[in-house]
C-alpha cells in the first residue's frame, strides 16, 4: 500500500458511517468504470491483428434487417 493510500485509509476510518458513505459515493463517481483487464487488452490486440490482416467484416456487408 502506498503512503498516500495509507493516509487516506487512516482518514477515512475517522469519519462517521454516514460521511464514509458520502466519500465512497464520490470516489465511485471519480473512479473510471471501464478499466481494461488483461483479458480485455489481449482481446484488443487480437482484434487489431485480425483487422490488420483483413479478417473482419465491413459494416456495409451486414444485413441489419
Amino acid at each position: 500500500m502506498s503512503p498516500i493510500t495509507r493516509q487516506v485509509s487512516s482518514l477515512f476510518d475517522t469519519l462517521t458511517e454516514r460521511e464514509q458513505a458520502l466519500v465512497y459515493e464520490l470516489i465511485l463517481r471519480l473512479a473510471p468504470d471501464d478499466i481494461a483487464t488483461r483479458e480485455d487488452i489481449a482481446d484488443i490486440i487480437a482484434a487489431r491483428e485480425e483487422f490488420r490482416q483483413g479478417e473482419t467484416v465491413g459494416i456495409d456487408a451486414i444485413d441489419w434487417n
